[in-house]
């Protein structure tokens, strides 16, 4: 019932920023965090995560103010300990990877993190610069160890940076696609329900034995 209400929540946004109805984004925009966690919370999800849904949730709200850069700053802060959150989250749930295939992932991740930082330096204010670097290590950071944990995760985690490159790259004036904001709110609703589902899946798995 609760991830049917969320889903409704993110449909009814989607369909809003469509149909260009900013009110409509207003009021369900600050709905999907508290359904996700309401979710989460009835699944027993470790803490951590619970913590991190409402950072985003956060996050979310801040973001609402569009121009302004204290309220830009201050969603990325949120999201910031979002991310942090994740990581203390996937401590505990974390599978073992093949060394060859993780070196290959995070190789990926490091190259997408410098190529994304270089070409969005030049198109940023001044006052974002650092912070969006930073901003986008710790997001990186975070996408890499969701792959640890699986498919599922891995996929929010990658979702989660294509959504604030999105945002970033609007910021430094990158060509955008039609109603990015739409696109925006599609891969960041999936990258959340993806992180939560993933998480709990490798929380609830049975752990192996020792020497099986």
């Amino acid at each position: 019932m609760l991830l049917g209400a969320f889903g409704l929540a993110v449909v009814t946004d989607l369909t809003a920023l469509l149909g260009g109805s900013a009110t409509g984004h207003l009021l369900a925009k600050p709905l999907l965090m508290p359904l996700l966690l309401a979710y989460a919370a009835v699944c027993r999800a470790p803490r951590p995560l619970l913590a991190a849904l409402v950072c985003g949730w956060g996050g979310d709200v801040l973001l609402l103010a569009d121009g302004a850069e204290w309220a830009f700053l201050a969603g990325m802060g949120s999201f910031a300990l979002g991310h942090l959150c994740y990581l203390v989250a996937f401590r505990g749930t974390r599978r073992a990877a093949a060394p060859g295939r993780g070196r290959v992932v995070t190789g990926g991740y490091g190259a997408a993190l410098v190529v994304t930082v270089a070409l969005l330096w030049p198109g940023l204010p001044a006052g974002l610069r650092l912070p969006v670097a930073g901003y986008a290590t710790l997001l990186t950071v975070m996408a890499r160890g969701a792959a640890g944990l699986g498919a599922v995760a891995g996929a929010g985690g990658a979702l989660f940076l294509l959504s604030d490159t999105l945002i970033a790259g609007g910021v430094a004036g990158w060509p955008q696609p039609p109603v990015p904001d739409f696109w925006i709110m599609l891969s960041y609703a999936a990258a959340q329900y993806l992180l939560v589902t993933g998480i709990l899946a490798r929380a609830s798995a049975p752990r192996p034995r020792p020497g099986s």
